[in-house]
């Protein structure tokens, strides 16, 4: 068992050492204030976000680019909040930010897949950004997404995400776990192998989302609209895949409030992964699985024979290591460092929390903006 769990160990810091590698690899991108060539149509689908929709109106009100040269479409999902006043209010002060209201009407299981598509079908320019109603986006968002289409000449771009700060030990966990994904993510596409992206930040070509079928194959899954589509991007598109890795491109969200919030949030994300067509998706999950198991294995061997303790310190202190290595390049990058000080505290929970998530998601279901979806 003990030759097993080295083995495992080996492949881990391996793996994290190439997410390290591709993280330098991909450089930092500086705006140039290129000329605006390129139109966008930012697609926003949303359910009961009257709260936080005037911080993401008047961020996209704030964007340096030609007003004349995006449009915004809102989707709402089905909402029961009072957003029209909220979307009404802003109007009335901002007229020359172009906003569209959809509804979407048809019930699916992944009613956010239909209303991207919803949002696809109506656009009227060849570039799709989409974002989250609790974002908030920066000035420079399009100018930096132009730059990268014609510099790249790219059709899918993916680019950084961060949590507002926020104070309380939820919270840092939550920021940890996200920075963690975050760093992976850059990695990834920094050695050619992109297995994840977020919603919340991304522009692809809308010619390309038809040519390869937008969402179809996976409507079935609630989530994963981001995740799903970027390996079909990669299998159609492979060179034309980018990582837009720039301070002035990072979209801000909103950690979850409360620990329901957050499980339900990481089982949906878990309960996704089963339907990865991606060998190397597949490969990361099981690594990173199986380290987590390898450690608490260890501390149990441990506790019944202390002549263990030196593998299990081994595993833990060396995997402490290498995952703060990813860990701090992504926060600099981020500009959020302020959880670093519960890394020690966060990697010693971490194993328990992820084996413990691995497990529910097989047989629960999870709830998310008010519905709950079945596993």
């Amino acid at each position: 068992m003990i030759y097993i769990f080295l083995f495992i160990a080996v492949i881990y810091f391996l793996l994290i050492l190439i997410f390290i590698v591709g993280f330098d690899k991909i450089k930092l991108i500086q705006n140039k204030n290129a000329p605006h060539k390129n139109k966008f149509s930012i697609i926003i689908p949303f359910r009961n976000e009257a709260h936080n929709l005037s911080n993401l109106l008047t961020s996209l009100y704030n964007l340096n680019y030609p007003a004349n040269y995006f449009e915004v479409f809102l989707i709402d999902d089905n909402s029961s909040d009072n957003y029209l006043d909220v979307i009404n209010s802003f109007t009335t002060k901002s007229g020359a930010l172009s906003i569209r209201i959809l509804r979407n009407s048809e019930t699916i299981d992944s009613p956010k897949k239909n209303a991207l598509n919803l949002g696809i079908k109506n656009a009227s320019f060849d570039w799709i950004v989409t974002t989250d109603a609790d974002c908030i986006v920066p000035e420079n968002w399009l100018n930096l997404f132009n730059q990268q289409i014609e510099e790249k000449q790219s059709v899918f771009i993916s680019a950084p995400v961060k949590f507002t700060n926020k104070n309380g030990l939820l919270f840092h966990f939550q920021n940890l776990n996200f920075i963690s994904l975050i760093g992976s993510t850059i990695g990834s596409f920094g050695i050619n192998k992109p297995f994840m992206c977020n919603g919340a930040n991304l522009c692809y070509n809308k010619s390309a989302f038809l040519q390869v079928d937008g969402f179809q194959g996976n409507s079935e899954i609630a989530s994963g609209d981001d995740v799903f589509l970027l390996q079909k991007m990669k299998a159609i598109f492979p060179s034309k895949i980018s990582y837009l890795k720039s301070e002035e491109s990072i979209v801000e969200t909103r950690s979850e409030n409360n620990i329901n919030s957050f499980l339900n949030q990481q089982i949906r994300w878990a309960s996704k992964s089963t339907a990865y067509k991606n060998w190397f998706s597949k490969f990361v999950g099981i690594s990173v699985l199986a380290i987590n198991l390898a450690l608490i294995i260890s501390l149990v061997t441990t506790i019944i024979d202390l002549v263990f303790w030196k593998f299990l310190f081994l595993i833990f202190f060396q995997k402490l290591f290498f995952d703060f290595l990813l860990i701090y390049k992504t926060a600099t990058f981020l500009k959020s460092t302020q959880s670093l000080k519960y890394y020690i505290f966060t990697s010693i929970v971490y194993p328990f929390f992820i084996i413990f998530i691995g497990i529910i998601s097989l047989f629960k279901n999870y709830e998310w903006k008010g519905r709950v979806f079945k596993k």
